[in-house]
């Protein structure tokens, strides 16, 4: 016989479980989680008077007034101005401020709550949210189903767009951009929690922090644009997310694969993810993710790898890509194998492929009809193939590779020197960094995003 206390820790085990199994479940079993109750995870939002709030909005007519008087299901053209915030919806309507209307909360807590499903928010501008972390203060908070958020301008505002627990949403060309604070104190310009199946496209990010994915699965994003944030993307206990012929530049990370499965990345150009952290696309214990027809160009690292694939008989799929002008191509840490690498182009990279740390290697890998800049050899038949294998032998370099801080010395006059002598009369037996059997003659045509 149970204690009440046991039988209430028995319960929370339960529910628990149930909710863990749902969402590792195919995402046609998720469906009926869809529509089941919400669970109310938000921390409550503080009430501020209109005297609290910047006095720019004083005098300005509260947007929610209109909100209260509109039928449910109706369309809500406002007349064109500025009016204050904050508003709270929840009921379908349709608002359309066809480019003409702003809403301002006056520096105070979040502008703008859609807590309804089926609605449409058009052609608005939604401004001065709060800069508190600890509730979130944002643009607009999304809270429901199926709705549509589309050519919003959203600006001095801590976060952008905040979707908990909300699904099969389409959030199109809207234009975000955060507070003007440091990087790191900035909020996330999108941010996706327990939410699934949304489509995430043609947006433009800039001077934000971070778009996070976390917990969520089966989500699309098409055509966006980040500019001067964090990561671009991170996805983190996600899976199945595809990210496609995006455009993310001068960030430090473009896309970050935590802890995820399936999915992956398809004509993006990534470019200029620089800093000490600078990638372009990175893994993290992540398995059965593509990566396919993206140009990867003047990052730091073009991929980084970190035990991936992670889970057993699972692959990462990396082909068609380019991989130009990076300092590293592709690094490898903790390298476990089972990685296949095929028709990517390497050139101009300081250092086409490296590993991290002592002992390691890429070599565990399959690599087949790649294309390198620095391969020395011939096609004497004239098949597109290399007559001999391309080899990536380590001899200097496995110092820096084995002693990350010598890495400043890369490239130096000394190091050089060493490395020729290493090479013409070896003292040592080289590191072999990997072997492509059939490397490409012929430099191939780059596929991409237009």
């Amino acid at each position: 016989m149970r204690t009440g206390g046991e039988q209430m820790l028995w319960r929370r085990a339960a529910l628990a479980f149930a909710v863990l199994a749902g969402l590792n479940s195919p995402a046609s079993a998720r469906e009926d989680m869809d529509n089941a109750p919400r669970v109310d995870v938000d921390r409550e939002k503080p009430v501020y008077l209109l005297i609290e709030r910047d006095p720019r909005i004083h005098g300005l007519p509260p947007f929610q007034n209109l909100v209260d008087k509109a039928p449910a299901g109706s369309l809500l053209k406002p007349p064109p101005g500025a009016y204050a915030g904050p508003v709270y919806l929840d009921k379908p309507l349709t608002i359309d401020g066809q480019g003409k209307v702003s809403i301002d909360a006056g520096d105070k807590g979040t502008v703008f709550v859609l807590a309804t499903s089926d609605a449409t928010l058009r052609g608005l501008r939604l401004t001065g949210s709060g800069s508190s972390h600890d509730t979130d203060d944002g643009c607009l908070d999304v809270r429901g189903s199926r709705n549509r958020v589309e050519t919003l301008t959203l600006d001095n505002c801590l976060f952008g767009i905040d979707l908990k627990q909300s699904h099969h949403n389409l959030i199109r060309k809207n234009r975000i951009r955060s507070k003007s604070l440091e990087l790191g104190a900035r909020g996330d310009a999108l941010r996706l929690w327990y939410s699934h199946a949304n489509q995430i496209e043609e947006n433009e990010i800039l001077d934000s922090r971070d778009m996070v994915v976390w917990y969520s699965n089966d989500n699309v994003f098409r055509r966006n644009v980040g500019q001067r944030s964090r990561y671009s993307i991170h996805f983190m206990f996600a899976n199945n997310n595809r990210v496609e012929e995006n455009r993310f530049h001068d960030n430090a990370v473009g896309i970050y694969f935590m802890y995820s499965e399936g999915g992956g990345a398809w004509r993006n150009v990534i470019s200029h993810a620089t800093g000490a952290t600078g990638m372009g696309i990175g893994f993290k214990e992540s398995s059965d993710i593509r990566v396919e027809n993206n140009e990867i160009l003047y990052c730091g690292i073009g991929v980084s790898s970190d035990l991936s694939p992670f889970q057993p008989d699972s692959t990462i799929e990396i082909h068609h890509n380019r991989f130009a002008y990076n300092g590293i191509g592709i690094l490898f840490n903790s390298e476990t194998g089972g990685n296949r690498l095929s028709h990517n182009l390497f050139e101009g990279n300081l250092a086409q492929v490296s590993y991290g740390g002592r002992g390691g290697s890429a070599r565990n890998n399959e690599w087949e009809n790649n294309y390198w800049d620095d391969y020395q050899g011939f096609d004497r038949n004239d098949d597109g193939i290399g007559d001999q294998p391309y080899e990536l032998l380590a001899f200097t370099d496995q110092i820096w590779m084995e002693i990350p801080t010598a890495r400043f010395f890369y490239n130096s006059p000394v190091m050089a020197l060493i490395d020729f002598l290493e090479r013409l009369a070896p003292f040592s037996v080289p590191d072999r960094i990997l072997r492509d059997e059939r490397p490409l003659f012929r430099k191939p045509a780059t596929r991409t995003a237009p």
